[in-house]
Order: C-alpha cells, then structure tokens, then sequence
C-alpha cells in the first residue's frame, strides 16, 4: 500500500529545514511525482492553518511566493514566516531562491516516503478493523 498523494507531499515538505526553501515542482519530484507541481500546491493549500507542517519554505520555480487574493491572506503570512526564518522577500514576493534552495539526501527522503507509506497502511488496516467489527 502506498501513502495518499497529499500524505506524501506532507511528509517531505516536514524535511525542509529552518531557513531553507524548496519548489513545487522539486517535491514533485521527490515523491515521484513529476509534472505535478501544481498538485503539490493544492495539497499545501489543503493543510489546516497553522500547521507543523513547514508549508511556507515551499514557493515557485521562479524564486516567489504566488501573491494572489484567492489565496485569502495566506500569501502574505507566508512572506513574514519566511521573512522570520531569515529568508529576505520582497513585497512582491521575490526571494533568492538559490542562496536558499535545499537538496535532501536521497536517503533521508526514502525513510521519511517509508515510514509515511507505513503510517497510511496501518491506518487502513485499523479503519478496516473497524468496519468487520
């Protein structure tokens, strides 16, 4: 059994340090993803705020945040967590993306992939166990 699409974006997105960044498009890729950029933000977007989940330390392949009415204030509390990280943007949402760009270990993206896969499979068995009883 493999983790839910959005389940796996969390779990990598949890890896990105303090003060580190990464594209939509690069976490994707980490869970296998590719093409899928735009999903990833719709996942993020789905997290209930606030959140442990670091969702901010994720922007465009451009080096920005997506500054847009829809996305009701959250692009804008996005810019101070990551102003407060010690990430500089400007008010249009620019950053330095490649100071800041964070590339994990291979290693440490299949344990977190791993342990997530676990945690949904044990979810489904107990959810199961649930129904039959």
């Amino acid at each position: 059994m493999t983790a839910t699409f959005d389940s796996r974006v969390y779990a990598v997105v949890a890896l990105i340090p303090y003060g580190r960044l990464a594209t939509y498009g690069q976490v994707a890729d980490w869970i296998g993803a590719y093409g899928c950029a735009r999903q990833v933000g719709w996942a993020l977007r789905r997290l209930t705020l606030p959140s442990t989940i670091p969702w901010q330390r994720v922007v465009n392949a451009q080096g920005r945040i997506s500054m847009s009415l829809s996305r009701e204030g959250s692009d804008w509390m996005q810019r101070e967590l990551l102003i407060s990280e010690g990430i500089p943007v400007d008010d249009e949402g620019r950053l330095p993306l490649r100071r800041f760009l964070w590339e994990p270990q291979s290693e440490l993206l299949e344990q977190a992939l791993s342990r997530c896969d676990r945690s949904e499979a044990k979810a489904r068995l107990d959810q199961a166990a649930q129904i039959i009883d």
